[in-house]
């Protein structure tokens, strides 16, 4: 089946995309000026997930609603600012539980429930997602891998939802050499190494695109430095 990557370009103020994974649905909005994203994973029982509650918190909720089920959490991908500005009252609309990387954990706005590190999972519903620590972008980015069943259009394939750490064309932004080495080796080795070329990558602004069609540039964005 050909990825509908096409489809599923969003833009602030219009509306969302929906890509579905057998029984599962992954939503996607863009909720800033910033061209931030919002991804909600609605679980075959109707159980969500909210990945980056990052701006618009009207949208947002519009986002859940349009899940038509309960929001049990939210993952907050990485620290910087323009991911949780939704995130105190997203919490205080819905009661879900607050998600993130155990060292990026302090900088958000509201209390952290649950401290991810790598290898962790999270349940949510019927599913069951991982937990990836990327290491450089921030000291505490994660991010999360969702492998579909076999109702989805390709059983087995992996989405991953990368925040800041992978985006089309490279590496998130990096501050020092140490943690763009930091960042790329996680990536490879974490990323790169264990997923297959159809793994879908959402991440934290703009568009989708495929381990498959970033696998060839890894050594370039290695030359380069960024």
């Amino acid at each position: 089946m050909t990825d509908p990557l096409d489809d599923a370009h969003v833009t602030y103020g219009g509306p969302s995309a929906a890509h579905r994974l057998g029984a599962t649905t992954v939503r996607k909005a863009s909720v800033s000026e910033q061209d931030n994203n919002a991804y909600l994973v609605t679980a075959p029982d109707g159980t969500q997930l909210l990945v980056d509650a990052a701006d618009d918190a009207d949208r947002v909720l519009a986002l859940v609603a349009e899940g038509s089920g309960s929001l049990a959490a939210v993952v907050t991908t990485h620290q910087h600012w323009d991911h949780h500005r939704a995130l105190p009252a997203v919490v205080a609309a819905t009661g879900a539980q607050v998600l993130a990387g155990a060292e990026d954990a302090d900088a958000l706005p509201v209390p952290v429930d649950r401290r991810l590190a790598d290898g962790d999972t999270i349940a949510v519903g019927d599913l069951v997602v991982e937990v990836i620590a990327l290491r450089g972008h921030t000291p505490g980015s994660v991010a999360l891998a969702l492998r579909e069943g076999d109702d989805g259009d390709r059983p087995g394939r992996v989405h991953l939802f990368t925040g800041d750490s992978l985006f089309p064309g490279g590496p998130g932004r990096t501050t020092s050499p140490e943690s763009f080495t930091s960042l790329m080796d996680d990536l490879e080795e974490r990323v790169f190494a264990r997923f297959g070329d159809d793994a879908r990558v959402y991440a934290g602004h703009g568009d989708d695109t495929t381990l498959g069609a970033e696998r060839p540039h890894l050594g370039r964005w290695r030359a380069r430095g960024w």
